[in-house]
């Protein structure tokens, strides 16, 4: 049994652009029963990935961060530009304005025990599979590592 990416990677992608709205994407999660998608730009590369966990702040609602004004002046006790970009990201219309830039990728010829302890160490449960150009060319899930270890 083969033990690289590219044996057990689901190469039926679909993508989506930071400019498709956000509707669009939620449908195409819904309708094809699957967690999340790799954002791609105009060229064809990976910029990020929108999942389920990144539709979640749309539905918990955000609280303010702590303050307290002293001498006229306020003092946060907790980063504002961190409350600013989850506001951001709950009120979004777009991918773009949603998704987790930046996405961990790995290439087709990464190991499966690699892969999986990039999933599981950074508590994400997919991975694009990028060619040399950061295209992407497929998806490996914690799923597909689980049928692989089953097929042993």
């Amino acid at each position: 049994m083969s033990k690289i990416v590219a044996d057990w990677m689901n190469r039926e992608l679909i993508t989506v652009k930071p400019s498709t709205p956000l509707a669009d994407a939620v449908k195409l999660l819904v309708d094809r029963h699957i967690s999340g998608l790799p954002v791609i730009d105009d060229d064809g590369k990976l910029v990020g990935v929108i999942s389920e966990a990144d539709l979640m702040w749309r539905e918990q609602g955000l609280e303010q961060p702590p303050y307290m004004i002293f001498l006229g002046g306020v003092i946060y006790f907790k980063n504002p530009l961190t409350y600013d970009r989850d506001l951001h990201k709950a009120l979004g219309q777009t991918v773009g304005e949603v998704m987790t830039p930046h996405a961990i990728s790995i290439s087709a010829d990464t190991t499966l025990p690699e892969a999986a302890r990039i999933l599981h160490d950074k508590k994400i449960h997919r991975l694009p599979v990028v060619d040399e150009n950061d295209r992407p060319i497929g998806i490996i899930t914690e799923s597909d590592i689980v049928r692989a270890i089953a097929a042993v």
